[in-house]
């Protein structure tokens, strides 16, 4: 099961750079800017979400209990919005290689965070020496990636 989960994950970080490209083509195609592709994006996505939420049979909470919610509960979209027109306006301006091995240093520093201290209710983890490590070197990775074609090797 872990090994399943954790080719999901891949799977997902496989589909940034081409959910950013595909994002890119259809800009061009309307001939519009990032933000709205990034909506168009959301609208397939939103409709997606919710054939799959009608067909999988998954319990759909109240929507007046959503009432409920504190406001920052609902930032979510707002980063994923956030996310979506950012990979849109990055892609090709940076390129995605760029693009994706900053966002994943990024990712990596703020859940090594969130594991540590548990942030919004995630179960508290340690950060053992590989695990720091490793970020390290993603985080190396990543400047490699970005700034390693200006190194004078040789």
């Amino acid at each position: 099961m872990q090994f399943a989960l954790l080719g999901l994950a891949f799977l997902i970080g496989v589909l940034v750079p081409v959910q950013a490209a595909l994002n890119n083509s259809l800009r061009i195609t309307a001939n519009s800017g990032a933000v709205f592709a990034a909506l168009i994006s959301f609208l397939v996505g939103t409709t997606a979400l919710l054939v799959l939420s009608v067909v999988s049979g998954e319990k759909i909470g109240s929507v007046q209990k959503l009432g409920d919610a504190a406001y920052w509960q609902f930032a979510g979209g707002l980063i994923g919005a956030m996310f979506v027109f950012g990979t849109t306006l990055l892609a090709p301006r940076i390129g995605l290689a760029d693009m994706a091995c900053v966002i994943i240093a990024g990712q990596i520093l703020a859940s090594l965070a969130f594991d540590r201290f548990g942030i919004l209710g995630l179960v508290a983890r340690e950060i053992s020496t590989p695990r720091m490590l490793g970020a390290v070197l993603v985080i190396g990775g990543a400047l490699l990636v970005n700034y390693g074609d200006r190194l004078r090797i040789g």
